[in-house]
């Protein structure tokens, strides 16, 4: 089977229920982004020891591919799966129980002291991005409240996630950073 079609060589994709769009709009952003996202989580996933966390990660990007499924579907509820409350909650939960675990931080960080928590610091930001692309896509034409909300509490968890595995946290000192020179 060949992986090339063609039929997006003029600039134009087809969405999940057979509508063309141009591969530029908006739509196409925001599901692009959340694949993004997904493959940045695969990609933090090897360098994660910690089986419990790169088990979480798995289950969140199997729900990924429900968030884009729905946002390259143009008709509502075309799409048959969709990320939940309860996954939410879910997420909410695993938040709570790592951030139990972590001291309580009342300054920013310099992400990035492991290549774990660098991977998940880069993931959490290209979170951020979907979250954006998203809520653009949302001001166009409504989106199901629950994938904006799934996708901000997602954040959190990739926020939670990698300040679990940072080996040592270097705190933002505004006031000596200033006085320093590049």
């Amino acid at each position: 089977m060949k992986i090339y079609t063609k039929t997006g060589d003029r600039g134009e994709t087809s969405l999940y229920d057979g509508t063309r769009v141009r591969k530029d709009s908006v739509r196409v952003e925001a599901y692009g982004t959340v694949d993004e996202l997904n493959s940045t989580i695969g990609h933090a996933r090897n360098f994660i020891e910690d089986k419990d966390i790169s088990e979480r990660l798995f289950k969140i990007q199997k729900k990924l591919f429900f968030v884009a499924g729905e946002l390259a579907t143009s008709e509502n509820g075309e799409f048959k799966l969709s990320v939940t409350e309860e996954d939410i909650f879910a997420l909410e939960g695993w938040i709570d129980e790592i951030l139990a675990k972590i001291d309580k931080v009342n300054a920013f960080i310099i992400p990035g002291s492991s290549a774990a928590s660098s991977s998940l610091h880069v993931a959490r930001t290209v979170c951020r991005r979907a979250e954006r692309r998203i809520l653009a896509l949302d001001s166009e034409i409504e989106v199901n409240p629950i994938l904006v909300k799934f996708v901000n509490r997602l954040s959190d968890t990739l926020y939670a996630f990698a300040r679990y595995l940072e080996t040592e946290l270097v705190l933002v000192d505004f006031e000596e950073m200033s006085k320093e020179k590049l």
